[in-house]
Formats: C-alpha cells, structure tokens, sequence
C-alpha cells in the first residue's frame, strides 16, 4: 500500500491518523503542493483532480480522505472507526462531513490560489477568508459536541474514530490561521485528549518525512 501526500494537507493528516489507529503502515510518497508537484502527469493519472491523499493497494487507486478511511476502517483489522449504532454512525459521519465537505475546502491551497491569482485578493485577505470560514465551522462543531448527552473524553464517546480524525486536522489549519479557538472549550478538551494518543501525535504534520516551512 502507498499513500500519496503532502505534510500539510489535512485530508492527508486525516489519513495518517486513520492508517496508526488501524496500525497500518504504508508506503508513503510526498507530493509537494507548493511546488505544483500535484499537477504533474504521473501524479494525474492517479487522481485527475491533482489533490492528495491518493491511496494504491494492489491494482486498487482511492482517492478522498473519507472514502479511503472507511475502505480502510472495513478492510483492516483492529478497532472500528464508526460505531454500530446506525444512528450514532451517521451522526458521526455527518460531523466529519461538517469538516471535509464544508469547511476544509475553502482553505484549500487551489482556492486561496484562485482568490489572490484571480480575484486579486492579497495575503492578508485569504488568511482572513480562512478564519472566517474556519471559525464559523469549527463553532458549529463546537454546539454538536456539546449537546451529546452522554459526553465522552473524543467527540463521541471514549474512543476515537472517524469525528476526531478529521477534528484535530482541522483544528491545526485554524491555528495557523490564527482562528481564535479560546470560546471553544470542549474542542480544545477532545483535541488534548486526542494528542496524547500516539496515533495522533505521529500523524502531526511536523513529524513527516517531507515536513517543511
């Protein structure tokens, strides 16, 4: 198995959390986004979108950090990602959502691109445009796991899955961004719960192979 991705990406950070709690190993394979490495050919022809993760296994090509934890939560050994419950799942899968489908893209590298090579945006107008959107979705996840009634040490219980992976990768991208994350108290309890898991901690961006500033 390799997986294709770039120190900073969070769907990739999403992914190298997935691969230690499943103790999965893989090949790994920087692609440099801000080299434009994503746009080469050879990259291309795995995912034509130009984006990282890309995962082969085998004859197998996955692509999108959600699809390839869950092909890897029903492929691999260990404890699962997502809980039993079908209604506690999809509450799982929708929070994860929250994150991946609604707040992530808008700080992606291509669309801050767009909005200074485009629109005309410089830098300090993008990094506003991130915390705006990241702020604004992080509070709303802020309200969804603070009305679970059965409140765990993770942001569904006292194991971490599918909510958390994609949380504390999220939560990084605000603090770069200087997202003000003080108002959200139980975020920043799940996120110290979660560092101290060395699933998390490996998967952290300043301890990749291809970490750079």
């Amino acid at each position: 198995m390799t997986c294709y991705g770039y120190f900073r990406s969070s769907a990739a950070y999403r992914c190298r959390i997935a691969f230690n709690l499943k103790g999965v190993s893989p090949e790994f394979a920087p692609v440099h986004l801000r080299r434009g490495e994503q746009t080469q050919r050879d990259f291309k022809a795995l995912n034509p979108q130009g984006l990282v993760p890309a995962v082969t296994s085998g004859d197998l090509v996955l692509t999108q950090s959600l699809a390839i934890i869950e092909w890897l939560d029903e492929t691999q050994g260990g404890r699962s990602l997502l809980p039993a419950d079908p209604g506690l799942r999809a509450q799982v899968r929708a929070f994860a959502q929250v994150i991946a489908c609604d707040i992530h893209p808008l700080q992606n590298l291509r669309v801050l691109t767009y909005l200074k090579t485009e629109l005309g945006h410089d830098q300090a107008a993008a990094d506003a445009w991130c915390r705006h959107w990241i702020g604004e979705g992080l509070a709303a996840c802020e309200e969804i796991v603070e009305r679970e009634p059965d409140r765990g040490r993770f942001c569904f219980g006292d194991e971490p899955g599918l909510a958390d992976i994609c949380l504390v990768p999220q939560m990084f991208s605000g603090e770069r961004f200087g997202v003000d994350l003080s108002a959200m108290p139980r975020l920043r309890e799940i996120r110290a719960a979660c560092d101290k898991l060395p699933a998390f901690a490996d998967a952290h961006p300043a301890r990749q192979p291809d970490y750079d500033l």
